[in-house]
């Protein structure tokens, strides 16, 4: 679902909704032809008024003030709004759960402050590079922390539209990073993160191989058609790569692997482990249309690991079952799909190709779900470099297909047409995937 239909619970950050940012403010003048047209337009969507009026409600109760007018006095007196602040530091507490000091709650709201920003220069880093300067922070913006502060920017005429739109923005991401914080001490994500790494190195891990102990290897992989598909792949030493002439077609992948014991056996494996950081998770919430990370973000603890062959990926997985047994605890797998062996992926992200291969699933164990992604060597490359598969190609479908790139950057306000850019992304990851790697002119060695 687009997070721009008319079903979007981002209704306030739409740009050619009701709540848009406006070229002008009028705290003074709430009679006027502007707010005639703008009364009229609300009309349209009795949703729209009734979402308005719990906003409304939300602000005044918020800045504890009981008209627009009254804004007005707070812009001018830095005493009000510092009493302002002080109250709204308290609320904001209650409401996310915060225990704690008054200045243990402002830090907390600042990181929520530090997470939003994330989320932008995340974007503007990578799916927005070439177009960074139109993305850009408004300076003032980004160094606000304080939420009545970025609420009564808003409201200040003094500021441009631009930068009125991204202090709305800010507060409505600051307030994703909240409640994502609030589920993450609700279920204990940091120690269960813990916990996991702990059981890895406890019970799946060889203990040849000491904790952060790699053998580096190459993946050598020759790529045909319009598809940029795998049709050969082989393992060689990080010895012979710099001496790999790399021609049309052709990659080398790092891999940093990993061992299990299975038997007199040790099996390489190369895994990613990782806890979805704050942005990604507002990134997620905005794609799926959603405030509530308990029912968006069920992915908070992967595990991404590449092995040899099919035989292994079997062998990978009835080894975690017995480590699991091990380790006292029963394993449960849930959710699980397969593709690796043919068929059809049925993603439902927005942006997912049906061309993926991949075992997919989630292990419960320990007190934890974890979400384990699993490939081949061959199915990993593709992974990483098939046309229409490749990841790059993909994130930047999902921002730009679900309406998150048009509702972050809306072209109203950053004057970029977003088919175009997400064309042109697509087009410049193509290009650096598919250009051969040159060791000599790139320093690797």
């Amino acid at each position: 679902m687009s997070v721009l239909t008319d079903k979007s619970v981002f209704t306030s950050l739409k740009q050619k909704g009701p709540l848009a940012a406006r070229d002008e403010v009028e705290l003074d003048r709430l009679i006027s032809p502007l707010s005639r047209d703008w009364v009229t337009n609300l009309k349209l969507s009795e949703l729209d008024v009734t979402k308005y009026r719990a906003l409304r409600r939300q602000i005044f109760e918020f800045l504890d003030i009981s008209s627009f007018r009254e804004i007005q006095k707070l812009l001018s007196d830095s005493e009000a709004r510092q009493r302002c602040s002080r109250r709204a530091c308290n609320l904001l507490g209650n409401m996310f759960a915060i225990s704690g000091t008054e200045q243990e709650i402002i830090f907390k709201v600042n990181e929520y402050a530090r997470t939003a920003d994330s989320v932008i220069k995340s974007l503007q880093s990578k799916l927005f590079a070439p177009y960074a300067s139109h993305v850009a922070i408004t300076n003032e913006v980004e160094i606000t922390t304080d939420t009545v502060d970025l609420l009564l920017m808003i409201f200040d005429n003094r500021y441009h539209k631009k930068a009125r739109f991204e202090a709305h923005r800010k507060l409505s991401l600051m307030n994703l990073a909240g409640s994502i914080d609030q589920r993450e001490r609700e279920t204990q994500i940091e120690d269960k993160f813990a916990q996991f790494l702990a059981f890895l190195n406890d019970y799946v891990w060889s203990t040849a191989q000491k904790i952060g102990e790699h053998d580096i290897v190459y993946l050598l992989s020759h790529h045909e058609g319009s598809e940029f598909r795998c049709v050969d792949v082989k393992v060689i030493r990080k010895e012979d790569a710099p001496h790999i002439p790399l021609g049309k077609g052709m990659k080398l992948t790092l891999l940093k692997r990993r061992r299990f014991r299975v038997g007199s056996r040790e099996i390489p494996i190369y895994v990613s482990i990782r806890k979805k950081p704050p942005e990604a998770k507002v990134l997620k919430l905005l794609r799926k249309n959603e405030k509530n990370p308990a029912v968006a973000v069920d992915d908070d603890l992967g595990l991404m690991a590449v092995l040899n062959s099919e035989a292994d990926v079997k062998i990978f997985q009835n080894h975690l079952t017995q480590s699991a047994s091990n380790a006292d605890s029963f394993m449960i797998l849930e959710d699980i799909s397969d593709t690796l062996t043919g068929g059809i992926h049925k993603g439902s992200s927005t942006g997912s190709s049906t061309k993926t291969p991949m075992l997919k699933f989630f292990a419960r164990l320990g007190g934890m779900r974890v979400e384990f992604i699993i490939h081949t060597n061959r199915s990993w490359v593709n992974y990483i470099y098939q046309r229409d598969v490749a990841h790059d190609e993909y994130e930047v479908k999902r921002i730009f297909d679900s309406g998150v790139a048009d509702l972050l950057f809306p072209q109203e306000i950053y004057f970029l047409n977003h088919q175009t850019v997400r064309n042109n992304m697509i087009r410049l990851f193509r290009k650096q995937i598919e250009e051969a790697w040159l060791w000599s002119e790139n320093g690797s060695g």
